[in-house]
């Protein structure tokens, strides 16, 4: 959420800034602008009539005291008309700033000068790129073909089971994301991240201090007897261990990561371009997150995306990276770049893991907070990145190491797996 102080004071920029996301924030901030100054013109008004009543009551007391109790009493009528007062402007107060709330929840964040300018994917900026692609066989087939051939994914009982997009993991696949899990873990404690063990459902309250909610309510399965949501990724309640929280800048840098399953409706995802593994209802990743000081967060932020870099080069994967455009950028987002692993069998680029930088956007949403040197209260930044997530990462090795043999198994992974081949 964007602080009320920036669009204050630098109205024109932010509007001129999100225009790098395709949109016309002319009037969300205007909106904004109004109900801020209706807002601190009530609570004046309130502040006003309080201390006026205050004032009254010990006239009052001071009256009684001195006997004149008719004086008292007529000052009692005007009290009481003013605590009516109070009430009501208690209350358009209160509305006022659930108005003023909600519509700074409407707003994203707003863009990093890095941020190409452009409307959809295909005008992502590639920056990076790494890795050969292996030359397969005349016949190679896509994950789908392979995970039915071997017989370690059925995807035709996760539909018995569940549903469209709720694959079942056998035997040597099973095993395989089991290694993929410890790996990515292991990698990334080896970097200095804790692990953590969080909650697969969280509270309203986590999913608006993320950037969840309200943006992406409806992509979000929602247990209404209870009231939580699960959760699409583990960004939502590791970054929420913090909320509400006042830090000393010595904490910094604060970083973990976690396992967790994520659940997604992915609403209207439809095609062969979302076949197999490409797009899951349910899915496994591993996660790191980074709460860090203002001035450490884009050095934090080429941090993360090099220890992505380091795990891909160590499964041999063909991949490259994408600098979001404005028009691509997620809504919490300030910088964000993907990494995309190529399926040689699908001839494609497939995501794996997004990294980016909220600077204060999700921060101040989740009231966290750190002293600096002059004792003053001022926002973190937070950063999130997938390390990785597993679907696409799994089809791309399936797809890139299988051989007329069998598929082999990357050998970083060998010792997690227990097998080094796939027949």
């Amino acid at each position: 959420m964007l602080q009320l102080q920036i669009l204050r004071e630098n109205k024109e920029n932010v509007i001129t800034a999100l225009k790098k996301r395709n949109i016309d924030a002319g009037p969300m901030v205007s909106k904004v602008l109004e109900l801020d100054e209706k807002r601190r013109a009530i609570q004046t008004q309130l502040d006003n009539t309080l201390a006026e009543s205050n004032k009254l009551s010990k006239e009052i007391g001071m009256l009684f005291k001195s006997g004149k109790a008719q004086e008292a009493n007529e000052l009692k009528e005007k009290t009481a008309g003013l605590k009516e007062a109070s009430k009501q402007l208690g209350d358009d107060l209160n509305a006022t700033a659930t108005a003023l709330q909600e519509q700074l929840y409407l707003i994203p964040n707003m863009p990093h000068a890095l941020v190409p300018a452009g409307s959809s994917e295909e005008d992502n900026e590639e920056v990076y790129r790494e890795g050969d692609v292996p030359k397969l066989s005349e016949g190679a087939l896509p994950h789908w073909e392979l995970a039915k051939k071997y017989d370690i994914i059925d995807f035709e009982l996760g539909v018995k089971i569940t549903g469209a997009g709720f694959p079942v993991y056998k035997g040597k696949g099973a095993r395989l994301q089991r290694a993929l899990i410890s790996y990515f873990l292991d990698k990334n404690t080896e970097a200095g991240y804790t692990e953590m063990q969080v909650p697969h459902l969280v509270n309203e309250a986590s999913g608006y201090g993320t950037g969840q909610l309200p943006d992406k309510e409806g992509q979000m399965y929602h247990v209404q007897a209870d009231d939580l949501y699960l959760i699409p990724t583990a960004e939502v309640p590791v970054t929420n261990l913090h909320r509400d929280d006042l830090l000393a800048e010595s904490d910094f840098p604060i970083k973990y990561t976690g396992y967790t399953p994520c659940f997604r409706r992915e609403a209207g995802s439809y095609g062969a371009h979302v076949r197999g593994l490409n797009r899951l209802h349910q899915f496994d990743k591993v996660e790191i997150v980074r709460l860090e000081h203002p001035d450490n967060s884009y050095k934090a932020l080429d941090e993360m995306v090099e220890h992505v870099k380091n795990i891909l080069r160590e499964l041999k994967l063909p991949y490259r990276i994408l600098r979001l455009c404005g028009g691509d950028l997620g809504f919490t987002s300030a910088l964000t770049y993907d990494f995309e692993v190529f399926s040689t069998a699908q001839d494609r680029w497939l995501e794996i893991s997004s990294v980016s930088n909220f600077e204060t956007f999700q921060a101040n949403r989740l009231k966290l907070r750190y002293k600096d040197e002059t004792g003053k209260s001022q926002l973190a930044h937070t950063l999130n990145g997938s390390s990785l997530a597993l679907p696409r990462v799994l089809a791309g090795i399936l797809e890139n190491y299988q051989t007329e043999n069998g598929i082999q198994i990357p050998e970083v992974l060998v010792p997690y797996c227990g097998f080094d081949v796939i027949d």
